[in-house]
């Protein structure tokens, strides 16, 4: 038993040791590979290109916050407000029609975490929230974010978005192609095609 005890504490020891290095290092490193990347790639030929938060559209990054996450330089983290109000819209509706994710939480799970619907990829979740808001920063956070969302089928970033959609940068994309695109947002692999103007 206290072999066991040992053995258990040492994974504990371990985790904590290694998703923190992790996130320190990911705090200046571009994340060129995410789990969800991992899942879609054996499928598909993946587009994903890296670009520092200076080469994307102020119009852009001003609609993803406005879209998902209003208060994002307010909070911690976490904005139980918004997590309470999906929950009752989640509850009347009798099915889920809401989240309330912070960018922040989206990161975390984007990066770290698969995409299963589980409590222990949700408290997962929470803790890799918690190291990037106080290891990052809110800067950090959105460029990651931004990143490697997923925008498209196969499609990671919105330097990759704007490429395939519009044939621009990120950078370049007008305030209606930046709404365009976080409209894909909610629904990633269902959205794209209207983009292309395919009904």
């Amino acid at each position: 038993m206290h072999a066991f005890i040992k053995f258990c504490i040492t994974c504990v020891a371990a985790f904590f040791a290694v998703s923190i290095l992790l996130v320190i290092l990911y705090g200046f490193l571009p994340v060129r590979y995410t789990p969800l990347m991992f899942l879609r790639g054996e499928r598909l030929e993946l587009k994903h290109e890296w670009v520092s938060l200076e080469q994307i559209s102020p119009d852009l990054i001003s609609a993803v916050i406005e879209s998902e996450d209003a208060h994002f330089f307010d909070h911690g983290g976490f904005s139980f407000g918004d997590m309470l109000d999906a929950f009752y819209r989640n509850r009347r509706s009798g099915c889920i029609v809401a989240g309330g994710s912070t960018i922040s939480q989206q990161t975390a799970k984007n990066v770290f975490c698969t995409p299963a619907r589980t409590y222990v990829r949700k408290l997962v979740e929470a803790y890799y929230t918690m190291l990037i808001e106080l290891l990052w920063g809110k800067d950090r956070i959105l460029e990651v974010y931004l990143n490697v969302i997923e925008l498209g089928d196969g499609v990671f970033g919105v330097e990759s978005a704007a490429q395939e959609y519009f044939s621009t940068s990120a950078l370049q994309l007008s305030p209606g192609q930046s709404v365009s695109l976080t409209g894909i947002i909610p629904c990633p692999r269902c959205c794209n095609a209207w983009l292309y103007g395919v009904e």
